[in-house]
C-alpha cells in the first residue's frame, strides 16, 4: 500500500463529511489522489449502519428528547448497526484501495482495530477484541466495554467510514441508544479510563504512528 495522506479537519458537520468521503473515493478509484485519511469530530448524531436503516429500533429516545439534546440522526452506507458521533471523540474516515494484495474485508477490519489498539497501547490503555464483535474493548472478560466502534464501506477495494473513537465524549448519549445493537455490554472513553483529559491532537499523532505500522508510511 503507497503512504497514506493525513488531513485534519477538525469539527465537520456529518452530511459533509458524507459527501466529502464520497468525492474522494471517487477521485482515489481515479487515481487523482493516494489513499488518505481523514480525522475529525462530528456534532451530535446518531448514524445508522445498513443493518438499520429501515428501522431505528436501537433508537431507544424520543424524537422529543433528540430534538431537546439537538441529536440528530442521519441513515448512512456503511456496515454496522447504530451507534453515536460527538465532541470529544475521534473519528477516522481512511479512503483506501485495498486492490492488489489487501482486498481481504475481515482482515481490513481487524487492520483498523490494530490501528486502535496500538494508539490506545500509547497511553497505558490496554485495548482487545471481543470473539464475534467488531470494535476495540477494554475491561476484563466478561466486562468488557466500548472505547471505538468500527463500521466500514467497501466499494470495489476503496474504503470509506471507518472508526470513532471515545476520547473525550460525553457518554450519556450513548443512553440514546444501544449502541452497536449491543445491549449487554457498556462504552467507556479515554478520559474515563485515564481519570484525566488527553489532547485530541495527541490522539491523532497516535493514530497516525499505529498506521505507520498496520499500514503504510504516513504524512500528516
Amino acid at each position: 500500500m503507497t503512504e497514506i495522506t493525513v488531513r485534519r479537519l477538525g469539527r465537520v458537520d456529518y452530511q459533509a463529511g458524507l459527501d466529502l468521503q464520497a468525492a474522494l473515493v471517487e477521485d482515489r478509484r481515479a487515481g487523482r489522489i493516494g489513499d488518505t485519511l481523514l480525522l475529525l469530530e462530528h456534532p451530535p448524531v446518531i448514524t445508522l449502519g445498513v443493518k438499520t436503516r429501515l428501522g431505528s429500533k436501537h433508537i431507544i429516545a424520543s424524537d422529543e428528547e433528540l430534538t431537546r439534546q439537538r441529536v440528530t440522526v442521519h441513515e448512512t452506507g456503511r456496515g454496522g448497526d447504530v451507534t453515536y458521533h460527538g465532541p470529544g471523540q475521534l473519528v477516522g474516515y481512511p479512503i483506501l484501495d485495498l486492490k492488489p494484495d489487501r482486498c481481504d474485508v475481515h482482515k481490513y477490519v481487524r487492520d483498523l482495530e490494530e490501528v486502535l489498539i496500538l494508539a490506545l497501547r500509547g497511553f497505558g490503555i490496554e485495548g482487545g477484541r471481543v470473539k464475534g464483535l467488531s470494535g476495540v474493548w477494554v475491561g476484563p472478560e466478561g466486562q468488557e466495554r466500548k472505547i471505538a466502534a468500527i463500521g466500514v464501506r467497501i466499494s470495489r477495494w476503496i474504503t470509506s467510514h471507518g472508526f470513532a473513537l471515545n476520547v473525550a465524549t460525553d457518554l450519556r448519549h450513548f443512553q440514546l441508544i444501544v449502541p452497536c445493537g449491543i445491549a449487554d455490554k457498556g462504552v467507556t472513553s479515554v478520559e474515563e479510563g485515564l481519570g484525566r483529559r488527553v489532547p485530541l491532537a495527541e490522539i491523532e499523532d497516535a493514530i497516525v504512528r499505529g498506521c505507520e505500522v498496520v499500514f503504510a508510511p504516513t504524512r500528516a
